[in-house]
């Protein structure tokens, strides 16, 4: 009596050793979403290794994406083609001192200024190119200390203000040798400290601003151009008086011109622009003004 057997159907006539078949390359099912893919029947998966290291350099081993994403190569192990201090993962070093972010010289105030535009001028030359060229010689000598010239110039200047007002002059010239020169030294001597003072306002007005010049430099230059500015008003005042009308023209020039000088001198010592220097020359020269242009003081 034929029987059937069961559980066996048309594609039992395989050997037990034949593996079961495939589908096509190409005709693959994906699988779930969130589920790692299957090994390939017949054996344990196989890693695939590039044959030249076209990623990383290295031949290192390529991450496939089983969703169709581009291989990932694995970072190289040390400095390759490419490799710099700054890649993520990576640190930099610096040396001591070393600013990591600075983007080259920056301008501080109070900083060193760089190098002189040019040698120490002697002091004939130095007054000569405050009134000639008076732009170049400021910048030349910003770095310079010139307290000879300054303190001497003003004492001299100061000694012959006292002629410049006509209540000083009458009582320096009626009065006696004994006490002429005492009037005269005292003079002097004031306005010594008279332009100390003032060029130091002046120096700290432009620090404040910004700026980034020396103060020596600063304060004897500034008392510089006080005393050559004025000259020329002093010398008409001495024998016309201070109240002529050509030493008052005389004075509003001369305090115009020497307006001009100090922003320039503060503009070149302290690398400031025109207002800001102008500004910070603005105390002094309303001082000026008040005590050697108009004598209110």
């Amino acid at each position: 009596m034929a029987g059937f057997r069961i559980g066996r159907g048309r594609d039992n006539n395989r050997s037990p050793q034949q593996p079961p078949r495939q589908q096509p390359y190409g005709q693959q099912q994906p699988p779930p979403y969130g589920q790692q893919p299957y090994p390939p029947a017949g054996g344990p998966p196989q890693q695939q290794w590039p044959q030249q290291a076209a990623a990383g350099g290295h031949g290192e081993p390529e991450y496939f994406d089983p969703y169709g994403q581009q291989p990932q190569a694995q970072p190289p192990y040390g400095p390759g083609p490419g490799y710099t201090n700054d890649n993520p993962g990576h640190t930099q070093v610096f040396a001591f001192g070393e600013d990591p972010y600075s983007q080259g010289a920056t301008y501080q105030a109070g900083a060193a200024s760089a190098a002189p535009a040019g040698p120490r001028l002697p002091w004939k030359e130095l007054l000569r190119g405050i009134v000639t060229r008076p732009g170049q010689t400021f910048l030349q000598m910003r770095d310079y200390a010139v307290w000879g010239p300054a303190l001497t110039v003003t004492f001299l200047y100061g000694l012959l203000a006292v002629f410049g007002f006509d209540d000083a002059r009458e009582d320096a010239i009626n009065a006696t040798l004994s006490k002429a020169v005492p009037i005269v030294l005292s003079a002097g001597v004031a306005f010594v400290i008279c332009g100390l003072l003032l060029g130091a306002v002046t120096h700290t007005l432009a620090r404040q601003l910004g700026g980034d010049g020396a103060w020596q430099p600063t304060v004897g230059l500034s008392m510089l151009v006080m005393s050559v500015t004025d000259a020329p008003r002093l010398l008409f005042a001495v024998f016309l008086g201070g109240d002529n009308m050509v030493v008052q023209v005389l004075g509003w020039a001369t305090w115009v011109a020497a307006g001009a000088l100090f922003t320039s001198l503060i503009s070149k010592s302290h690398d400031l622009p025109w207002p800001k220097a102008l500004g910070a020359s603005a105390i002094q020269l309303i001082a000026l003004l008040s005590i050697i242009k108009l004598g209110t003081l």
